[in-house]
């Protein structure tokens, strides 16, 4: 008879390695099966978030505002499984930072203004529910801008200036959801002073990309920056609210509403022009939503806001 190979001399401790060989064998091959899945999975995960961060979302073009407003929780709740898996995907963060941010304002934020003067307690409650959802935006933004730029969160906190000087252009939609997120989360709870004091940081991002791209999304920043410039002590500089007010509307070509309405309230209300606040609602809501896809969603929400504040318009101006 042949001699089995798998034997030595002593033939059960042959057997023995020989099954511990096979375990190790049988062990490798199944992580080797896992790492395979799981990269096969992270792909997956890349080309789903690759597409949802191209161009506009079917939340952004769609003209029912309500059924927005229901699907975009378990949307977002998505996305973040998605991040569990990809935890830098630049798109992924993108998309968790424009669709919380875009969530809060829309309908939690604005819902709780509008409640406050029937039921303040519910207002409050909302608002202080929309804050952390804006900061909920603000931290996906900031772990983006973190992975380009490692350390850049706490530079922001220290020196802003500097630390917005470091952002490429490439970058600059993580810059403008960052920016507007802590804006939106300062203007929701202005009593907050450890947040007031982070105002300087709005700035810087504000400035950074302004000269980095002035002309992006059509004026987007010089509309942020109206509205920004509005709410600091004393109203502003009259200046810088007329030239980005201008530029927005250059760029916009008058095609999103919420220009209209925002020049409204940094202006009009503070100076109690009861005839430019008419004719800044009536062009806001002169602007056709449907035309213009890519801001459909914004141009209704910004209408519904509109109206809203020309029914309190005996309120607003005495």
């Amino acid at each position: 008879m042949g001699r089995n190979p798998l034997r030595t001399t002593n033939g059960k401790s042959s057997r023995t390695r020989a099954r511990r060989a096979c375990g190790w064998a049988v062990t490798l091959a199944a992580c080797l099966c896992l790492a395979s899945a799981c990269s096969v999975k992270k792909f997956a995960v890349r080309q789903v978030g690759d597409a949802l961060a191209a161009g506009p979302s079917t939340f952004e073009t769609d003209p029912d505002v309500d059924l927005v407003g229901d699907a975009l929780p378990f949307s977002l709740k998505f996305v973040e499984s998605l991040l569990e898996i990809t935890p830098r995907h630049r798109g992924l963060l993108v998309t968790a930072a424009k669709g919380f941010a875009l969530y809060a304002l829309a309908y939690v934020d604005t819902p709780g203004e509008m409640l406050a003067d029937e039921d303040y307690l519910e207002g409050k409650r909302l608002r202080e529910r929309a804050k952390r959802l804006y900061l909920r935006s603000l931290a996906f933004s900031m772990r983006g801008l973190e992975a380009a730029y490692p350390g850049i969160a706490e530079e922001f906190r220290t020196s802003p200036g500097s630390a917005a000087g470091r952002v490429a252009k490439k970058h600059i939609d993580l810059l403008y959801w960052a920016g507007a997120a802590l804006g939106l989360s300062i203007s929701a709870d202005p009593t907050d002073a450890s947040m007031v004091v982070r105002l300087r940081e709005v700035d810087a991002m504000l400035e950074r990309a302004l000269e980095l791209d002035e002309t992006w999304d059509r004026g987007a920043f010089h509309e942020f920056r109206l509205s920004l410039e509005s709410a600091k002590p004393g109203g502003g500089a009259e200046s810088v609210m007329e030239e980005s007010y201008r530029r927005a509307l250059e760029l916009s070509a008058g095609e999103r509403a919420g220009l209209f309405v925002t020049y409204a309230e940094a202006r009009a209300i503070p100076e109690q022009d009861r005839a430019l606040f008419d004719e800044m609602l009536n062009k806001a809501l002169a602007v056709d939503p449907d035309a213009h896809e890519q801001y459909r969603l914004l141009n209704h929400l910004a209408q519904r806001r509109a109206r809203w504040l020309r029914s309190k318009v005996d309120d607003l101006f005495f």
